[in-house]
């Protein structure tokens, strides 16, 4: 089935640009031209993503996003804040109110259509149902609330991008993961990143974490592969 996504915008014109993109790249599409239609199409047509203008007459983006994210059954439904705003403040904002994404106009309609692919991508390995605080497994132990690592008792410093894609690795064990979508979950909307750059994170973290061969021999929780981890 392909994925619906529900574009919401004032201008018909907007709307049918990116509805028309998107379905010759085999996405379906519902079409909302107004906060409230949008709130009852997310609820009737149970869309896989939302694209949600700020700038809407009646209820605004903003609120919008605010109600999906309230409702348990759409909370993590993924939304892309689309608006004719630059301001740093409303990007925060957006983001603040629970959206995965922001583009803002006049946008690349291929650059769209990626970011909906990649958020989309996050979405089907977003660990929601793994509620763990803590691992521990063969001398590592995570507290996932605060942050810590040790292993074999012993403390280890890690880097913000190593930490989330420790935390992402061991919540989702089992499973090869690309570079690609390695990308997609830890670094997210940082447009600019190669993806080599996952090499370079994922040695960091296994010299920080794995065995010293010349002191220890009993510690290898990370696998051959440069994108996985096995546990």
């Amino acid at each position: 089935m392909p994925k619906k996504i529900l574009i919401v915008d004032d201008e018909k014109d907007i709307v049918d640009l990116i509805s028309y993109n998107l379905e010759k790249e085999g996405f379906a599409t519902i079409k909302s031209y107004d906060g409230e239609s949008a709130l009852e199409l997310v609820k009737a047509a149970k869309p896989d993503l939302v694209v949600l203008d700020l700038m809407l007459p009646g209820i605004r983006g903003l609120e919008v996003c605010k109600f999906i994210r309230k409702n348990p059954d759409t909370a993590t439904l993924p939304i892309i804040m689309l608006t004719a705003k630059g301001d740093q403040v409303d990007k925060i904002l957006g983001l603040e109110m629970g959206a995965d994404d922001y583009i803002t106009k006049p946008f690349n309609v291929r650059e769209l259509i990626a970011r909906i692919r990649a958020v989309i991508r996050r979405a089907e390995v977003r660990p929601d149902s793994d509620k763990r605080e803590q691992l521990a497994y063969k001398g590592l132990q995570i507290d996932y609330s605060s942050y810590e690592v040790t292993a074999d008792g012993k403390e280890i410093d890690l880097g913000p991008k190593e930490l989330k894609l420790l935390q992402f690795l061991t919540r989702h064990p089992g499973r090869v993961y690309t570079r690609d979508q390695l990308l997609d979950y830890v670094w997210g909307d940082e447009t600019f990143v190669e993806p080599r750059t996952v090499d370079v994170h994922i040695s960091n973290l296994r010299s920080a974490i794995e065995e010293d061969k010349k002191s220890r021999n009993t510690f290898s929780p990370l696998g051959a592969s440069d994108t996985s981890l096995q546990i």
